[in-house]
């Protein structure tokens, strides 16, 4: 990508997009655009179209998404499939039709099988049942990743797809309706320390096993693939991960630590655990030269200190 081109960040009020945004601004690139939902609603197409005539972006991160944990996804799943089905499909085809000269779709590895074998690799993908707690998000994000590979098949397109693993850091959703397993352990273990509340509930059996990776760690693996590598090079797309997993139940005794809590950590059974295990096999990353640099425990420290800062 030149420094000066015209880069579209799609959702950079988001997790994804703010680190994105950041992660543009270091390197140097001097000519990032954005638009709030506000002044543009990606759902609708001819909203879309009307942007990419007027703006005419040369590259595009499509990091806008709705996004949410067990319960939201629960809740809400006409709205998870809908919303990012819309989305996607209008931002890949316009800019396809605008001549954008790359984009990077991001996908999540709920796209794999719930029983997929472990660590996850990239040809897993459609090889069983999904999640059915998260099956429309997955749903969206498979049709978001293949419409990228059949537009490049069809069109000459230079559109990638990558699939990070459990994401968190600055501008995360700490509300613990909608918000994913780590922020919402966060919130709980502070208002826990404040309150002096002798115990913090975890959902679930504390067993299932989830990898983190720290946002910008995601975004500094974004801007390294857009720079360097083509569709042809990359593949499909590529898992965006550490290759480290740790249970829901020690993540709650490692948040506990960093924040100061003292109390005791309960489990409830009764509530949903989701997919036993999710580790991503990143030994493609790894031989395009990326890896992750911010260690769990210094990434959930910086992440509780935003949050005081931010959200209380």
């Amino acid at each position: 990508m030149e420094k000066d081109a015209k880069i579209y960040v799609a959702g950079h009020r988001g997790l994804v997009g703010s680190a994105l945004c950041r992660r543009l601004k270091k390197a140097g690139y001097t000519n990032v655009i954005h638009r709030t939902s506000a002044d543009l609603d990606l759902r609708r197409q001819v909203e879309v179209e009307n942007f990419f005539g007027i703006e005419k972006p040369d590259y595009v991160f499509l990091a806008a998404a709705k996004v949410g944990g067990i319960h939201a996804n629960n809740t809400y799943p006409g709205e998870f499939i809908y919303d990012n089905l819309a989305m996607q499909t209008n931002v890949i085809h316009t800019a396809y039709m605008h001549d954008v000269k790359k984009l990077m779709f991001l996908g999540s590895s709920c796209i794999y099988p719930k029983f997929a074998p472990q660590p996850m690799r990239e040809e897993y993908l459609l090889s069983g049942d999904l999640e059915p707690t998260n099956e429309p998000y997955a749903v969206a994000k498979i049709a978001g990743m293949k419409m990228c590979e059949y537009y490049n098949k069809q069109y000459g397109t230079d559109f990638l797809a990558v699939m990070p693993t459990n994401l968190y850091g600055p501008n995360d959703n700490f509300d613990l309706e909608t918000s994913h397993v780590l922020p919402a352990l966060i919130r709980k273990f502070h208002e826990a320390k404040e309150q002096g509340a002798p115990v913090v509930e975890i959902w679930g059996t504390g067993k299932p096993r989830r990898e983190f990776l720290h946002v910008d760690d995601l975004a500094d693996a974004c801007v390294y693939l857009m720079e360097r590598y083509t569709h042809e090079e990359m593949g499909a797309f590529v898992n965006i991960g550490t290759g480290k997993d740790v249970s829901i139940y020690e993540l709650a005794q490692q948040m506990g630590e960093i924040i100061g809590y003292k109390g005791e950590i309960v489990l409830n059974p009764e509530k949903p655990d989701g997919t036993p295990r999710k580790l991503l096999d990143i030994s493609r990353l790894a031989e395009l030269g990326w890896s992750d640099s911010i260690s769990l425990w210094d990434g959930i420290a910086a992440t509780y200190e935003w949050y005081k800062e931010n959200e209380i």
